[in-house]
C-alpha cells in the first residue's frame, strides 16, 4: 500500500491574487492521489504542520512568531520538505501615501526565519521589464532540461544566507529607486531557485510567481488596473512548480 503523504498548504498575506495561486498549487497538489492537504492562511497552525511531511508556502508580508518559528524548525529538523513560493521571505511596507510617488520599505524579518528560508526580499524592478532566466553552474538535476527562458515577473533582488546551491538565476544591475534598498550598482547573479537543504529535510526556494487581479491592491489601489497572472502564463512554470512538488513529495531531485 503506498504511504499517504500530509502536506499543509499556508497561502495568504497581501498584494497579490491568493485565490488564483491557492487554486492552482491545489489543483497541481491533486495530481498525487496519495496526497492530503491542509490550508491556512498562516504560520499559526502549528498542529497541522507537526503532521506533515511537506509545507508549500505562497504568502506576502506573513511573518512567524517564535513559537511558529519552533514549529518550522522542528518539521525541517525531522526532515520536512518545504516548497517556498515568491514572496514567502517579503515583507513590505508603503512609506508614500495617497497620490505620492511610491516609497516602499522591506523591513528585516525575524533572522531565524531568514535562516531557515535562506534569503531575504529586498527590491525589484518594475513589472514589464522581462529577464532571461537561466540554470546555474553546475546544473542542477531539478534544472535538468530547462532551457533559458524569457520571464515577464518580479526580478527578486534579495539578500542572501549562505548554503543555497543555486539551481536558476538571471542577471541584473541598476536602480530601483522607489525601494529603500534600491540601488544595485554591480551586476551579479540573483537566484530565482535554489535548494537549502539539511540532513534530512529542507528548503526549496522559486521566486517566480507573481500573481494580482483588481482587488488585490487595497488599499493602495482601490481598484487596480491591470490583471497581472506573470510566470503563470508560462508551461515552463507549471513545470518547475511540479519538479518542487515532486521534490517534496516524492522526494526526488528531478
Amino acid at each position: 500500500m503506498t504511504e499517504v503523504v500530509q502536506v499543509h498548504l499556508v497561502c495568504g498575506g497581501v498584494f497579490h491574487d491568493f485565490d488564483f495561486a491557492r487554486l492552482e498549487i491545489l489543483k497541481l497538489l491533486s495530481e498525487w492521489d496519495r496526497v492530503r492537504t491542509t490550508v491556512g492562511q498562516d504560520y499559526s497552525d502549528v498542529t497541522a504542520l507537526s503532521r506533515s511531511d511537506v509545507l508549500v508556502t505562497y504568502t506576502c508580508n506573513v511573518a512567524p512568531t517564535a513559537e511558529q518559528i519552533q514549529a518550522l524548525r522542528t518539521f525541517i529538523e525531522r526532515g520536512g520538505r518545504w516548497f517556498a513560493l515568491h514572496a514567502t521571505n517579503a515583507v513590505t511596507e508603503w512609506l508614500s501615501g495617497p497620490g505620492e510617488e511610491p516609497r516602499v520599505d522591506t523591513p528585516d524579518l525575524p533572522a531565524p526565519f531568514i535562516d531557515m528560508l535562506g534569503s531575504q526580499f529586498k527590491a525589484h524592478p518594475p513589472l514589464g521589464e522581462r529577464f532571461w532566466v537561466r540554470a546555474s553552474e553546475p546544473v542542477h538535476p531539478l534544472a535538468e532540461g530547462i532551457g533559458p527562458f524569457l520571464a515577464d515577473d518580479e526580478l527578486y533582488l534579495s539578500s542572501y544566507r549562505s548554503g543555497n546551491i543555486p539551481i536558476l538565476e538571471t542577471r541584473w544591475k541598476g536602480d530601483v529607486p522607489y525601494f529603500t534598498e534600491g540601488s544595485w550598482p554591480e551586476e551579479s547573479a540573483h537566484l530565482v531557485m535554489y535548494l537549502r537543504p539539511t540532513d534530512l529535510g529542507g528548503v526549496l526556494y522559486l521566486t517566480l510567481g507573481h500573481c494580482r487581479g483588481h482587488y488585490d491592491f487595497r488599499p493602495v489601489y482601490p481598484y487596480y488596473p491591470k490583471v497581472e497572472r506573470c510566470s503563470w502564463d508560462l508551461p515552463v512554470f507549471y513545470h518547475l512548480l511540479r519538479r518542487g512538488l515532486g521534490w517534496a513529495i516524492d522526494r526526488t531531485d528531478r
